[in-house]
């Protein structure tokens, strides 16, 4: 099947919804690579560029939600989550108005751009603030239906899209998707351990899982594309019938996808869970190829990490 960036499944996905009259975009001078240009084309008079000026964006969306509509703001992550958070934080959040922030150009995957560009926190920056639901889609299709999710359900998102293109996980854009905002997809059975990731390291737990298998471990595959709020039903389930979760996330170990499982099993049924992800540091310049092996991110590094987690645990 052919790639595509979840970024560009987003103006596609705007393009299309875009009918609904209720929508309006607005971008801080990066159309062009957030790719909500392509809702421009067809509709620009709902099509507002703010500038670089995120916090002026935010603070006028949500005026602009007050008004019935349905906001789509796009920035790249690192400055759609933290330059404007004051402005999500209280102009958004406390509100709670209909406000979707979705910021692209996430993770290691950037590349070139460097850690300045490589935002890595933002999930576990944006998830502590009440109100606001965070989606993190794996493929093209996933975020379609991401967006429409966004559409069709009030209140502040923040949906995490990377630049580089990936392979798909569910078919090509368009293809029928299952996808239930705080539902996680189970893609594979298993009951050895379980293997719970978000964005593009679905993939790279899925190709571990074929690793495992040939290692004779049988793990579970979850996409937990809804960061906040949480599958804990789903969580609990793993925990109860595995023993062993390891999340896999492009995003700093602390406070993101790993954090939050780890919240929900504390909660529910005890068990170990490794976090497998970027490790408290920043990111460097590289391709996105070169950078998620120098910071062992790989289908190999997860399974190695799985394999060795599994036998001192279960022998």
């Amino acid at each position: 099947m052919s790639e595509m960036a979840t970024r560009e499944a987003y103006g596609k996905a705007l393009a299309e919804y875009g009918s609904d009259t209720r929508i309006v975009v607005m971008d801080a001078d990066l159309s062009g690579s957030t790719k909500t240009g392509d809702f421009k084309k067809v509709y620009p008079d709902r099509f507002f560029n703010m500038g670089i000026a995120e916090g002026n964006m935010m603070a006028t969306a949500a005026g602009i939600a007050t008004c019935g509509k349905i906001v789509f703001c796009s920035s790249f992550a690192t400055f759609a989550s933290e330059r404007p958070l004051e402005q999500i934080r209280n102009s958004i959040c406390y509100p709670n108005l209909n406000v979707k922030i979705c910021a692209s150009h996430a993770g290691l995957t950037v590349g070139e751009d460097g850690a300045s560009h490589q935002c890595l926190e933002d999930m576990a920056v944006i998830r502590s603030i009440p109100n606001i639901r965070v989606i993190c889609p794996s493929d093209g299709a996933s975020t379609r239906l991401a967006i429409k999710a966004a559409i069709d359900n009030p209140g502040p998102f923040y949906i995490r899209l990377g630049r580089a293109k990936v392979p798909s996980v569910y078919g090509e854009y368009g293809a029928d998707v299952p996808f239930t905002i705080g539902k996680s997809n189970l893609l594979r059975p298993g009951q050895d351990l379980t293997i719970i990731a978000c964005g593009i390291m679905v993939k790279t737990a899925l190709e571990a899982h074929e690793i495992l298998k040939s290692k004779g471990i049988n793990a579970r595959v979850l996409d937990m594309h809804t960061i906040k709020p949480i599958d804990k039903e789903a969580i609990a389930k793993a925990s109860r019938e595995t023993g062993i979760i390891v999340t896999a996330e492009e995003h700093t170990i602390v406070g993101g996808l790993g954090s939050a499982v780890c919240e929900a099993v504390c909660e529910s049924h005890p068990c170990l869970v490794r976090r497998f992800g970027v490790n408290d540091t920043f990111g460097k310049s590289g391709t996105p190829k070169d950078l998620l092996e120098a910071y062992r991110l790989t289908s190999e590094d997860l399974a190695i990490e799985c394999e060795t987690v599994f036998k001192d645990l279960k022998g």
